[in-house]
């Protein structure tokens, strides 16, 4: 990286990565503009059944919006939706039983998910760290194939096609 570059991103990260950028940045903020309802839209969440992607799931349900969780473990998206379902009161949760490395699984989910259901948001949260080389029965690297083609491929099916076929 030249040094100009380095200079420009080093003081854009002090005015807006500090204390003081954070300070600078809390007097625009409107705690009223996250008071958001969205009952009616359909929301599709990879990952809904641990850490940010619960997280995000449990307020999507809150403000009415309905969730499709889309999780690898039956278990854990069981025991996810259970509590998300207890905590919002919204029945609108839905469970989807899909391996994102797997191409196959993927399209077929795609699939049905697209006759049945309208999306109006995305959101790609599923990642996996498989910490020794492991390789799909398609011969790629799971954690690309989880973490980069699976994500890809969910978007790409999902939303590009759609806006794709309704133009």
């Amino acid at each position: 990286m030249s040094l100009y570059r380095s200079v420009v991103w080093f003081a854009k990260g002090l005015r807006e990565y500090t204390k003081s950028g954070y300070e600078s940045a809390c007097k625009d903020f409107v705690p009223h503009d996250l008071e958001v309802q969205i009952p009616g839209r359909v929301f599709l969440v990879t990952g809904g059944n641990s850490g940010i992607g619960k997280a995000t799931a449990l307020e999507i349900a809150k403000r009415g919006g309905t969730v499709h969780l889309v999780c690898r473990d039956q278990a854990p998206a069981e025991d996810a939706r259970g509590e998300i379902i207890r905590e919002s009161g919204n029945q609108n949760i839905f469970l989807h039983i899909v391996d994102l490395s797997d191409p196959k699984q993927i399209w077929k989910f795609v699939e049905n998910f697209k006759q049945e259901h309208k999306l109006h948001v995305l959101i790609n949260n599923a990642g996996c760290m498989v910490n020794k080389r492991e390789l799909t029965e398609d011969g790629l690297e799971k954690n690309f194939a989880a973490n980069t083609l699976g994500s890809a491929r969910l978007f790409i099916d999902i939303v590009l096609k759609r806006r794709a076929s309704s133009a």
